[in-house]
């Protein structure tokens, strides 16, 4: 009698497990969603990495740039407002619009076009150091002087329209390697002094920065052995038939250089 009840009360067991199904694995828990919102000035819009995207022309946003490169296949809601030329004034008036509290992330490169850098690497170009040292000069004073307001002003204006936003401001890269293959156009102390320049703007942007709790990427880490005059840069020289593309990022810069630092500090 016994060994009858464990037989039936084997069988009912089964019967139970043939009648439930096979078990149902947990759902996999949905990813977050991630919007993202790139800001800032050519170094970010890809201007000099090529195929630009055919809206927003003027702004020469490129599909070769990192933030085109990382929304590719990490966000959910991807707004691109960089643009070419754009300074901390432009930023503020005009690229601020997609910024909420949903926003989850926010990259940004300003304060080279404020600096005159355009300006400066066409007075350097052509023949005259004493013209190109005294360019410089002035942009250094103007980094000094007035920039880290101005930075004040738009990396606050970030934080009151994406208060839960990491914000990741991005540093600019020396233009040149010292010592390297170049054997005509600047003259060293040109372009020792050009680098300290952007020394010192990536100084100040990253003061103000952190002060305002965003994190800072520094280029010149990633870029170093691939400044113009190296054996590899990622850097482009002056082109006289495409000047906006001179003295930016490469499209290797952007997916070998800016993407990776991107992504180590998003």
């Amino acid at each position: 009698m016994r060994r009858f009840r464990s037989c039936a009360s084997a069988l009912l067991l089964a019967a139970a497990c043939i009648l439930a199904g096979p078990a149902t694995a947990p759902a996999a828990p949905r990813a977050a969603a991630m919007e993202y919102v790139a800001l800032g000035d050519s170094y970010s819009a890809g201007v000099g990495a090529g195929n630009y995207l055919t809206s927003g022309a003027d702004c020469l946003r490129s599909s070769r740039s990192y933030p085109a490169l990382w929304a590719a296949t990490h966000a959910s809601s991807f707004t691109f407002a960089a643009c070419n030329g754009a300074k901390t004034g432009d930023v503020l008036e005009n690229q601020l619009g997609p910024l909420s509290a949903r926003t989850n992330l926010v990259s940004i490169t300003v304060g080279g076009s404020d600096a005159g850098y355009a300006k400066v690497m066409a007075t350097c170009v052509l023949p005259g150091t004493t013209a190109c040292l005294s360019a410089i000069t002035s942009a250094r004073s103007y980094i000094d002087g007035t920039l880290p307001g101005n930075l004040d002003r738009l990396y606050s204006a970030i934080r009151s329209k994406a208060p839960a936003a990491r914000v990741v401001v991005l540093g600019y890269p020396h233009f040149y390697q010292l010592v390297g293959s170049c054997s005509g156009g600047l003259q060293d102390s040109e372009r020792a002094a050009l680098n300290a320049a952007i020394d010192r703007l990536n100084s100040v942007i990253a003061a103000r920065a952190t002060g305002h709790g965003f994190a800072f990427a520094d280029a010149r880490t990633v870029f170093t052995g691939h400044e113009i005059c190296s054996a590899d840069p990622w850097l482009r020289s002056v082109d006289w038939f495409d000047l906006s593309a001179s003295y930016h990022p490469t499209a290797s810069g952007q997916s070998l250089g800016y993407l990776p630092l991107f992504s180590g500090a998003a």
